[in-house]
């Protein structure tokens, strides 16, 4: 099983990073504009649509305002198995996050790794624009 940890320092407080990580229907719009150009809930799982066009639904697993972390899977092609969480840490200067994915087929590790590096780009942008 491929297994993926990325990391990004964003300069904002923790506070409005978990404001808008627990957003989790809004990404598209609070987290990742254009790298997901779409989002929508359907009861329990998230419905990406992805920049690239590939659309991908996504169980919630978990939303925890305590550990601050959202937890989610990923379910039908091109995955057999995928499974992942970001977590956000208080830093100092602002906040560190910890994006982890486990997933099969081994071979799209590298795909993924793009686009999770792509994602967190995106994230710091989006998020470090909204300071005060």
């Amino acid at each position: 099983m491929a297994s993926i940890q990325r990391e990004i320092q964003v300069e904002l407080d923790i506070a409005k990073v978990w404001d808008a990580m627990a957003d989790i229907g809004r990404i598209h719009e609070r987290l990742v504009p254009g790298f997901v150009t779409d989002c929508r809930m359907e009861g329990r799982v998230r419905v990406v649509t992805f920049g690239n066009g590939m659309i991908v639904h996504e169980p919630i697993i978990d939303v925890d305002p305590r550990r601050r972390r959202v937890a989610w899977a990923a379910v039908g092609e091109p995955f057999e198995h995928y499974s992942a969480s970001l977590q956000a840490f208080e830093a100092e200067g602002g906040t560190r996050l910890v994006w982890i994915s486990d997933l099969l087929p081994d071979q799209l590790r590298d795909q993924v790794d793009g686009m999770i590096g792509q994602g967190l780009e995106v994230m710091k942008r989006t998020l470090e624009s909204t300071r005060d």
